[in-house]
């Protein structure tokens, strides 16, 4: 294997694909650009009605026979801090070792592990047998690109799956996951006149994060503080919610929270502005290790036209009371890991409803589907719907598979250590993958990317250096 491999090319490509706004569900122009890739290249593609990309690569010459080899990556992301998500393009620097984006989430997630695997299809010095570089939609909210695929989309059966963000393990395993929208119907009524006082209540500088992978760290969902204070100045005073506006994204844990209302002006006003300085202490004492900057502040503001419903917001009250935020159980047979989880992902006050995600996870899938159906019928309960959106089945590879074996001798041969072999709290598309395509095995790899799906999203670049050299090996191996 030559000495001077390096990862330019890797990151031209990673610069360009963040030049392409790829929120999920909006893929289009990603998907495009991998055609165009596959055109440039004369190499045979496939693209699907929900825009996944398949592009067929020979295999080197003289490795014709070998097992058809599939890279797996997802060309969607979780679009953190940007104020037009469908036209922003990502401002990406290197510091002290490390990418970073400046004010949004990077993008490397999964966005490094396409251009490796883009890299690959370039490279004809690479050897490797006939190879599959498949890329699907909407992985970070619902997977339904995963979900939808035909039987016949891919021929290899065994999948190098390059979206993981844990340099020194390979996942053999992931948690299953259940994402649900709820809908509380709300009326708009005009805002009330006379003497009144009009507040800003926000939650920021949490630090956020996935809402599977970070799920254990100690970190504050937005969701917490603001139903607290809600409930302490519902319980005071009357009062008039306008708007209501909290997290990012389904996956993510909320940083922020967004909260306009308005009270008779007199004592409840003093009582109010008090709201802030308690939280805040609440806050520092409950989250000053785990998440230390984030704080409440409360400002006077303008009137909106209109308030909602009393109903609806006794409802919302209610049903957040009733349903967990964090972890719900650890596992048993797993050391420190997750086995049950649910976040509270988004909160919004919409024209005719608020709009509500919870994103539930388990390596049980029984115990994933009962705890969201229980979360269902909380908000049933009250006159809610509930939909939906996703239920992507757990999986777990055996670890003693001959294709693990070589993965792992892999990462020994090139860096001269042993990867972990673990099963993370997140929901991977494998599960699909093993339901689709009988016989798959697959291995997860990838570079270290910490806290994927915020702002403050950041990948080591000497691990990506390694992952390719890993990676390219495996493929000459396997061919």
């Amino acid at each position: 294997m030559k000495k001077d491999m390096t990862t330019e090319r890797v990151f031209q490509i990673f610069k360009e694909l963040n030049q392409i706004p790829r929120p999920s569900h909006h893929e289009e122009r990603v998907a495009d650009y991998l055609c165009q890739f596959a055109q440039r290249l004369h190499l045979e593609y496939e693209r699907d009605a929900q825009n996944c990309v398949v592009i067929r690569k020979p295999a080197t010459k003289g490795h014709e026979s070998a097992e058809p080899i599939v890279l797996l990556n997802h060309m969607d992301m979780v679009c953190v801090g940007m104020k037009d998500p469908l036209n922003d393009p990502i401002d990406a620097y290197t510091e002290n070792g490390w990418m970073k984006a400046r004010g949004t989430s990077l993008g490397a997630d999964n966005g490094i592990g396409l251009s490796m695997a883009l890299a690959v299809l370039e490279d004809d010095t690479i050897v490797h047998g006939p190879l599959e570089v498949m890329t699907t939609t909407n992985e970070e909210d619902g997977m339904s690109g995963a979900s939808n695929l035909s039987s016949d989309f891919i021929k290899g059966r065994k999948v190098i799956n390059l979206d993981s963000e844990d340099y020194d393990t390979i996942t053999t395993g992931a948690a299953g996951a259940c994402l649900q929208f709820h809908r509380i119907p709300l009326q708009r009524k005009p805002a009330p006149g006379g003497k009144r006082r009009w507040y800003h209540i926000q939650i920021a500088g949490g630090l956020g994060g996935h809402s599977g992978v970070d799920i254990n760290k100690g970190r504050c969902s937005a969701v917490i503080p603001a139903w607290a204070i809600l409930a302490a100045i519902y319980n005071e005073y009357d009062f008039e919610l306008a708007s209501l506006h909290i997290g990012e994204a389904n996956a993510s844990i909320a940083s922020s929270a967004d909260i306009i209302l308005t009270i008779p002006s007199g004592e409840g006003a003093e009582f109010v502005k008090q709201q802030e300085d308690q939280m805040n202490q609440w806050l520092r004492e409950e989250y000053g290790n785990g998440d230390p900057n984030i704080h409440c502040t409360i400002t006077k503001c303008t009137p909106t036209d209109t308030v909602i419903d009393t109903k609806a917001f006794e409802t919302l009250m209610s049903c957040l009371e009733q349903i967990p935020q964090g972890v719900v159980k650890m596992s048993e047979t797993m050391k420190d890991t997750v086995e049950t989880s649910n976040n509270v992902g988004r909160i919004s006050t919409e024209e005719d409803h608020i709009f509500v995600s919870t994103h539930t996870r388990s390596f049980v899938d029984s115990e994933m589907e009962a705890l969201s159906r229980d979360i269902a019928n909380v908000f049933k309960g009250r006159g809610a719907s509930s939909e939906m959106i996703m239920s992507a089945p757990a999986w777990q590879e055996d670890q003693q598979s001959d294709f693990l074996r070589l993965t792992s001798d892999t990462f020994n041969d090139v860096l001269g250590w042993r990867p972990r072999l673990v099963a993370m709290h997140f929901v991977l598309e494998a599960g699909y993958f093993v339901q689709h395509y009988p016989g798959i095995q697959i291995a997860c790899i990838g570079p270290r990317i910490v806290e994927p799906h915020s702002t403050s999203e950041r990948i080591e670049l000497s691990t990506i250096d390694d992952i390719w050299r890993v990676l390219q090996e495996l493929l000459r191996q396997l061919a």
